[in-house]
C-alpha cells in the first residue's frame, strides 16, 4: 500500500455519507507531525487541523511563534502527546487555550508505556527512577504484558519514553481517543469522525504487517542511534538497538561520551550508526571512524515529509526502509 493510498478509504467513506459539504469543522490545533497525520485523517471530509511543529523543527528545541499563539488562542480542540515531550507548550496551553479542550495523548486508553532506558549504552536520565540495565526482545505482546502488570495510569509526567507513535498500536490507541474527542466536540460531523476512523485503523493494522515484513530480514543486527527514540519501534519489530549516542537530544554529547560510543561499536561491531536530520550529523561520523559500520538517517517525527494523512504511514515505511538498507541481511 502506498502513502498515497493511505487514508483513501477514509474520505471515499466521508464523501458517501452525505452528498453535501460538511458542516462547520471545529478549529483543532495539533502539536506535532506524527499525531497531525492522524487527526487529518479522522478530520477528512470536515476539515484540515492546523499544525503548530512544521518543517524539520523538532518538538525538544521548539519556540512558540506568534501565528501558534494565535492559532492556540482560536482552538476548540488541541491535541499534544504531553508535557514529558512538547514542554515548549505547557505554560502556553494554560496562557492562550482556555475556552480550548485540550487532550494529552499520552493517556489515551490502551497505550503500551516503556520507561526510559539508562545505563550502559545509553545515558543515565534525571527522573529520580532506577531501571535495569539490560534489556531483552522479547516479542510485543508478552513486553506490552509485563509493561502493564501493576502500573498505575496517574504516572509522572515524563517518566517514560514519549515517543509513543513510533508502535503502530499505540497510533490505533491515539486515533481512537482522537476521533472519540472530535465526535464529542462536533456531534453533527459525527459519521464522518467514526467513519474515517474505522478506515484509519485498519490501515495502520496493514501497515503493521508491511512495516514487520520490511525489517524481518535484518532483525538482531545491532546499531546505534542519535538518541535513544526508538524503543516502540524495537519492541513492536524485534529489531536491535545497541545503544544512542545521547538521550536528551537538546544535550549535545561531550567528548568522554562520544570516545565511549566510539568503543561501543567497535566492541558491539554495530553494522550501522544512524543520525537523524534535525541534528548535527558530524557527530555520527566521529563514533563511526575506523570502524566497519555504515551509517544512515532514521527520521522519528517526520521532520523531512509533508504534513498531512500520508505523513504517519511514510515515516513507519521510511523507518523500515533504513533499516533494511543500512543493516546486512
Amino acid at each position: 500500500m502506498t502513502p498515497r493510498r493511505f487514508g483513501l478509504a477514509a474520505s471515499t467513506a466521508a464523501l458517501f455519507l452525505s452528498p453535501t459539504l460538511a458542516l462547520a469543522a471545529p478549529q483543532v490545533v495539533v502539536s506535532i507531525k506524527p499525531v497531525h497525520s492522524l487527526v487529518a485523517a479522522i478530520m477528512q471530509g470536515v476539515g484540515d487541523p492546523s499544525l503548530i511543529v512544521e518543517g524539520a523543527a523538532s518538538p525538544h528545541t521548539y519556540s512558540l511563534k506568534p501565528s501558534n499563539a494565535r492559532a492556540l488562542e482560536n482552538a476548540d480542540v488541541v491535541f499534544w502527546v504531553g508535557p514529558g515531550l512538547e514542554a515548549f507548550l505547557e505554560k502556553p496551553l494554560d496562557a492562550l487555550a482556555g475556552k480550548a479542550k485540550v487532550v494529552e495523548l499520552e493517556d489515551a486508553p490502551g497505550l503500551v508505556r516503556l520507561p526510559f532506558r539508562e545505563g550502559g549504552a545509553f545515558e543515565a536520565h534525571d527522573h529520580g527512577d532506577e531501571h535495569a540495565e539490560g534489556e531483552d526482545h522479547a516479542g510485543h505482546d508478552e513486553h506490552a504484558a509485563d509493561e502493564h502488570a501493576g502500573e498505575d495510569h496517574d504516572h509522572e509526567h515524563g517518566g517514560f519514553d514519549m515517543h509513543l507513535w513510533l508502535d503502530p498500536m499505540n497510533a490505533k490507541a491515539m486515533a481512537a481517543q482522537i476521533e472519540a474527542t472530535l465526535v464529542a466536540a462536533d456531534p453533527a460531523n459525527a459519521a464522518r469522525y467514526k467513519a474515517n476512523g474505522a478506515a484509519l485503523a485498519a490501515e495502520i493494522d496493514a501497515l503493521d504487517k508491511e512495516v514487520a515484513s520490511m525489517v524481518a530480514p535484518v532483525l538482531d543486527k545491532p546499531f546505534v542511534v542519535f538518541h535513544d527514540a526508538y524503543q516502540y519501534f524495537e519492541k513492536r519489530y524485534d529489531v536491535r538497538v545497541a545503544g544512542s549516542i545521547t538521550v536528551s537530544p537538546e544535550t549535545m554529547p561531550g567528548a568522554e561520551r562520544i570516545a565511549e560510543i566510539h568503543a561501543k561499536v567497535k566492541e558491539l561491531k554495530a553494522a550501522c550508526v544512524f543520525a537523524e536530520p534535525q541534528f548535527e550529523p558530524k557527530l555520527i561520523s566521529v563514533v563511526t571512524e575506523g570502524t566497519d559500520a555504515k551509517s544512515g538517517v532514521l527520521d522519528p517525527e517526520g521532520g523531512a515529509l509533508d504534513a498531512g494523512p500520508a505523513l504517519y504511514p511514510a515515516l513507519m515505511r521510511n523507518l523500515a526502509k533504513s533499516l533494511a538498507d543500512c543493516l546486512p541481511r
